[in-house]
């Protein structure tokens, strides 16, 4: 595995990453398909323990030093494996309700305690390019689902879930938001 995951001390991830030109090339296609592997593999608990790999959900192109508006996301439910390369994503709507993770969320590239809940919207609906299907989809997630994409999504922006943290009442609960 030679993906190295750049740290949020570093200057490029606070930088807008820019759109993908399609067709993919190649190399932007073994880039998400190498990113895909890398998921997989650090949710393999005896691969991640032997190559101090911390598990993650979701990885954005920037967070492999690269300012391309692309992600993967990889992780089992109860209802099946989710899993997309999304090229150029775009949330096109989103609802008032709110939901947080009860335990806080967390980054590869986040070494660091941030304690509090990071608001999203708990439904939304994203329109992207997913490299997995080879086809422009319309996704719509909820709850968990939708907090994955959110933060992945955010990367693509320069933000991080901890900019989503309000720093004076950390665990201030909204007005329509449920814990997750």
């Amino acid at each position: 595995m030679k993906l190295k995951i750049v740290k949020d001390n570093n200057p490029i991830m606070r930088k807008k990453s820019l759109p993908v030109s399609l067709p993919l090339s190649v190399e932007d296609k073994n880039t998400l398909d190498e990113m895909l592997n890398y998921l997989k593999l650090s949710q393999d608990e005896e691969y991640s323990k032997k190559h101090n790999l911390r598990p993650g959900v979701g990885i954005a192109a920037i967070q492999i030093g690269l300012l391309k508006r692309m992600f993967v996301v990889y992780y089992e439910t109860d209802n099946g494996i989710v899993q997309y390369q999304l090229v150029n994503p775009k949330i096109i709507e989103y609802s008032v309700r709110k939901c947080a993770l009860k335990d806080g969320e967390g980054c590869l590239s986040v070494d660091g305690d941030h304690p509090g809940y990071s608001h999203r919207y708990y439904k939304i609906r994203m329109e992207a390019y997913d490299a997995l299907s080879g086809r422009d989809v319309i996704l719509t997630a909820r709850g968990f689902d939708a907090i994955v994409l959110q933060h992945e999504y955010d990367h693509l922006d320069g933000l991080f879930f901890y900019d989503r943290i309000d720093k004076n009442k950390p665990n201030q609960i909204l007005m329509n938001e449920e814990l997750l």
